[in-house]
């Protein structure tokens, strides 16, 4: 069987004890064996080193010259600076590294060290003069005493463990626990004000086991009630030896059995004196807020100096009420019975028993299914503030029969409660109880938010008042507000005011039926003291009923008048202002005659009052059946389609269904970790962390690799801003596992067609992220532009005839007046459109563009927001695009696209493209030119903000095109002719040019480079010279002397073998030069016209021609 961790604490502690006891009685007065130091500058420091700490930081240090130094000389010096080091030795281990110093100390000086070093700290704990205290100010003597206790509490820890290791003795032979009970007994007895109790605290809660033998006990920290205060009962002890055997014998202890139990005699004694001192200060504190609370009434004012006083001597009940709480679980005694705030209802609740009645109603109430919906409702309709508490009695007319008996009986609970006081002396001596004395100032002074505060009298009369009064009631639109409006009329309480109210209230405006509800709890507050007004309120209210029921064929005129009357009887009724059979009545009323506006006012009491009805004692059993009856005459009669929602909704909310608590999916661990990766963590900041961690996952385990793909195919679970940081990921993992990327995208083009065929309005807002991610796994290179296009044309053309959209033609997928596909491709071009802007992928968006306007005005009048949408997308885009007017001219121009692609596909003019039509071709050639020209045609990619991922590169091959052969062979040709070109003109011209610029700008002077300037238009002319006649090639020859450069021109015959190997070599760069774009143009033009067969083929061009 397992030990307790505290008991196996304990017996460690106890080990470390037992063994620095045995050193420190065998080892006493041993010299050490080698040569001791006598230098006077290390014994200087020593002692330095012990004033400013003995814990753990100066340890190895002060151990390491105790043993060296000779310290004979310095025995009195380091006596006194062991005190001052203790006192920074706050921590448990500072404590046991002070202890193991002073033993040290011990062993070489028993006789010299030990004697002086006890009486410095006999000294150090000793309790403070009363004279000196009693002369000193309240504030300066409350901070002096937690000095004190400050200094104190350290030096009782270090002296209770040299105490438990023999340094510290009562006498030869015994250990030092009578020391430590004694130097305690004179801190606390000598402390009326109960400010050496922490000492106690912070004893007991270190060494309560070695000094006075208690163990926990088994069920919880307190003994019962039943045990008798000031002894620990038998039974306690024998549950909890059985539980909690002793850890050692009695002859093993470190002090002895006896001590322990005059020891747990004295600190049980302590707070039972402490507990009645708590009683007394309760009572007192009670019975001063009840003078207090006259005092108010009678004088309606409150001081600021008695207030501060106040709230001073709650501050010290509660202060030492924690601190009795601290002490009954240290020593497990049951804290005494406190008076509650039940048995005097006109007292202020105070401390930690003001909230105990409310927690027991609570869990009375709130219960599953209840009649409130949750605490705050509950605490509206229930917790009425009582008037008697605020308001004389003389003022609501309550009998005062019995106010004699009650004083008389107060006085002789006053005259009790001081008896008890003075029974408490200060005698406190060994084996007996501690006693105290209780003199503590009785200021009287009430909180003044413990109660609404008495409204100021103007210097005017009742009626003006009055006036001011019901003026000010619409704005009370809080508890606290109308609470405090029924304080003021009840101090106003006439007949003619009462009825004036009732006036009042039956004319609330019909547009204020928030006022309701305050209203009902004014007059649920002054209805206990004046029934008057509930009655002729309630009486009114059914009046206006019986009228309404009258007038029933009167809709549309009265709808307000009924919605603000029912209101009001539902809010009264969960007040308990109505009569149950009352509001039951007019239930039954509306039900007789089930039609009309009938149903309305039973939709209404049902949302109203029908939980609470069904839930009341009274009345459920009554109006249950009311509703079964109304559920059939329901089922039976034909309501329309807006009644039988309100019913439903109504029976609903009255009688909500049972349901089963929702369950929870169960995730497993690696799940729950990258779900946290993706959607918790991944930002801008930690891409680079989220990317390490996700590739060190196990990616061998299939289980793992379906989590990831599940959640980088749902990328509408991410907030909207993180969907490029989710396809930034793709594109880093897909150069590490190219399969999971490709299977990511073909997941996210199934999910795009899976939304185009099902077309549900629910799975919109994941369509559109979908598409989001769709675009930007094209921006991180993952897919091709093809297929982006592809995605554009089939969120145009899926569902229609032979993939053409007709004017106003109804699509099952895609009706006229569904605008959401327009959306969609809205938020495709405004993720990827920009990289459109040059090459074929330029005349393919120009085209498609066409066709989306063709597209729009095919449908019905494009609503507002989505106009916004498309017109700020395609001026993004195209800032200059004429937009078409009407469908005529969008369809002549979609004809004549059509046609020219079908002339394209046979005839081909050769245009000259000088960009490659491929993606990366025209993304890398896109960035040269912007790097040479300093333009930035297209917004930066987010990967172009963070370094590069540490890790080495794996270059895996992409394999983008796997169609048909002709397309193969298409790509090989296009790869051969920009690895030519590369390898070729472009390498060669590249270097050319950079080298002739470096010559020209590092060696030529400045008049020559002006000069040159207009030679090189053709690029004819090399950097070594240019052809100036027919038989003469003219060199610039460059010499320098001394620091000045000097340029000839020099006339070299053409038919010489410099200027011939010069020209020869201009002539094979030109040849070549031509070469190579002669087959670029005939990839280029092959290319479009296989791309315009293929549109060919796909949808044949249908000639559109409208009537008229």
């Amino acid at each position: 069987m397992e030990g307790h961790p505290k008991d196996d604490e304990e017996r460690a502690r106890r080990l470390k004890r037992v063994q620095l006891k045995d050193l420190n009685v065998k080892h006493a007065g041993e010299e050490p064996d080698k040569s001791l130091d006598s230098s006077l500058k290390r014994h200087t420091a020593l002692i330095k080193r012990i004033r400013q700490s003995i814990g753990l930081d100066n340890h190895d240090q002060i151990l390491k010259d105790i043993e060296t130094l000779t310290l004979g000389k310095y025995i009195e010096e380091i006596a006194g600076a062991v005190p001052e080091g203790i006192l920074r030795c706050k921590l448990e281990k500072d404590v046991w590294s002070a202890a193991e110093v002073a033993s040290a100390l011990h062993r070489r000086f028993p006789k010299t060290f030990t004697p002086a070093l006890l009486t410095a700290l006999g000294a150090a704990l000793t309790p403070p003069q009363r004279a000196a205290l009693a002369t000193m100010a309240p504030e300066q003597r409350e901070k002096e005493e937690a000095a004190r206790v400050a200094r104190q509490r350290p030096m009782l820890r270090v002296c209770s463990e040299l105490a438990l290791v023999g340094v510290i003795r009562s006498s030869p032979g015994k250990s030092g626990g009578e020391w430590i009970m004694k130097a305690l007994r004179d801190l606390l007895s000598n402390d009326p004000s109960l400010s050496s109790l922490p000492l106690l605290t912070t004893f007991l809660k270190s060494y309560a086991r070695p000094f006075l033998g208690l163990t926990p006990p088994v069920s919880s920290k307190q003994i019962p009630a039943a045990s008798e205060a000031g002894t620990l009962s038998a039974a306690t002890t024998e549950r909890e030896n059985a539980a909690f055997p002793p850890l050692v014998s009695d002859e093993e202890e470190l002090v002895e059995r006896d001590i322990q139990e005059r020891f747990k005699k004295m600190c049980e004694g302590y707070f039972d004196n402490v507990a009645k001192k708590l009683v007394i200060e309760h009572r007192r504190l009670q019975e001063q807020d009840q003078r207090n609370h006259e005092a108010y009434i009678r004088s309606g004012e409150i001081f600021e100096d008695r207030q501060q006083a106040y709230e001073k001597m709650t501050k010290s009940y509660e202060k030492l009420l924690s601190s009795c709480q601290t002490l009954s679980e240290l020593i497990y005694l049951p804290m005494p019975s406190l008076p509650t705030s039940s048995q005097n209802t006109s007292s202020i609740q105070i401390g930690a028993n003001s909230g105990a009645s409310l927690l027991d109603d609570t869990d009375d109430a709130l219960v599953v299914g209840g009649k409130w919906e949750d605490e705050e409702e509950r605490r509206f309709f229930e917790d009425i503030q009582d008037l008697r508490e605020v308001v004389p009695k003389s003022i609501l007319g309550v009998e005062e029969n019995s106010e004699e008996k009650t004083d008389e009986a107060d006085d002789e609970e006053r005259k009790r409660v001081e008896q008890e006081e003075h029974s408490v002396g200060s005698h406190f001596m060994e084996g007996s109880t501690l006693c105290l004395s209780a003199a503590t100032p009785t200021p009287s002074t009430p909180k003044e938010s413990s109660r609404p505060t008495t409204p100021t009298m103007a210097p005017q009369g009742p009626s003006q008042l009055l006036t001011a009064l019901l003026t000010r009631l619409p704005d009370c639109t809080n508890r606290s507000l109308i609470d405090q409006a029924a304080v003021e009329f009840a101090f106003l309480n006439s007949k003619a005011a009462r009825k004036r109210l009732v006036k009042f209230l039956t004319q609330i405006p019909k547009n204020r039926s928030d006022l309701l509800p305050h209203y009902s709890r004014f007059v649920a507050t002054l209805n206990k003291y004046m029934p008057d007004i509930g009655t002729e309120l309630v009486a009114a209210l059914d009046e206006e009923f019986r009228y309404l029921q009258r007038k029933k064929n009167v809709v549309k005129e009265l709808a307000d008048t009924r919605l603000r009357n029912i209101t009001f009887l539902s809010n009264l009724t969960k007040f308990n202002v109505i009569p149950p059979h009352l509001i039951l009545h007019m239930f039954k009323v509306c039900l007789d005659d089930f039609s009309g506006s009938n149903v309305d006012n039973l939709a209404l009491l049902l949302e109203g009052c029908g939980r609470f009805l069904l839930r009341n004692d009274e009345t459920k059993q009554r109006f249950g059946t009311m509703l079964e009856l109304m559920k059939r005459k329901q089922s039976m009669q034909h309501f329309d389609q807006r009644q039988i929602l309100m019913l439903e909704n109504a029976y609903y909310q009255a009688n909500p269904p049972e349901r089963a608590p929702r369950q929870e999916k169960e995730r497993t661990p690696i799940e729950l970790f990258i779900r946290h990766l993706i959607y918790n963590t991944l930002s801008k900041k930690t891409i680079d962390k989220v990317l390490k961690l996700l590739r060190k996952l196990d990616w061998d385990d299939a289980v793992t690799v379906r989590i990831l793909h599940k959640v980088f195919t749902k990328p509408y679970k991410l907030r909207y801003s993180s969907v490029s940081l989710l396809a930034m990921l793709a594109y880093d993992l897909q150069r590490y596992h190219p399969e999971f990327a490709i299977a990511v995208v073909d997941q996210v083009l199934e999910d795009v067609r899976r939304g185009l065929e099902q077309n549900v309005y629910s799975a919109n807002q994941r369509r559109v992220a979908t598409i989001k991610y769709l675009g930007e796994l094209y921006i991180y290179r993952l897919i091709s532009s093809g297929l982006i296009f592809d995605t554009l044309w089939s969120l145009v053309t899926f569902g229609h005839p032979k993939g053409h959209p007709l004017p106003q033609y109804p699509c099952t997928v895609d009706m006229p007046d569904d605008f959401f596909r327009v959306r969609l491709v809205c938020v495709l071009l405004d993720t990827c459109g920009m990289c459109f802007d040059r090459g074929s992928q330029k005349k393919k968006l120009d085209s498609f563009l066409v066709f989306f306007q063709y597209y729009i005005l095919c449908k019905e009048p494009i609503p507002m927001d989505a106009e916004f949408m498309v017109t700020d997308s395609l001026e993004a885009l195209k800032p200059k695009l004429l937009m078409f007017k009407s469908l005529e001219e969008a369809a002549s121009a979609v004809d004549e696209m059509f046609a020219a692609a079908a002339q394209a596909t046979g005839l081909l003019a050769g245009e000259d493209s000088g960009d490659d039509s491929g993606d990366e071709a025209d993304r890398s050639g896109k960035q040269e030119e912007e790097e040479e020209e300093g333009v930035a045609a297209e917004p930066q990619s987010p990967t172009d903000d963070r370094s590069a991922s540490p890790e080495p590169t794996v270059l895996v091959k992409q394999q983008e095109n796997m169609g048909p052969s002709e397309e193969a062979d298409a790509e090989f040709a296009k790869e051969l002719a920009k690895l030519v070109t590369d390898t070729s003109t472009e390498s060669r011209k590249v270097d050319k040019r950079t080298a002739q610029a470096l010559w020209e700008s590092a060696v030529l002077p400045p008049n020559m480079r002006k000069k040159r300037a207009g030679v090189d238009e053709d690029d004819t002319v090399s950097a070594a010279g240019s052809a100036a006649a027919p038989g003469v090639m003219k060199f610039t020859m460059l010499t320098k002397k001394g620091n000045k450069q000097q340029v000839r021109q020099l006339a070299i015959p053409a038919e010489s073998a410099l200027a011939v190997q010069t020209r020869s070599a201009q002539m094979q760069d030109k040849v070549e030069q031509q070469h190579l774009k002669r087959l670029v143009l005939d990839y280029e033009q092959r290319e479009e016209a296989e791309e315009l067969r293929a549109l060919e083929t796909k949808s044949r061009p249908v000639k559109i021609r409208l009537a008229g």
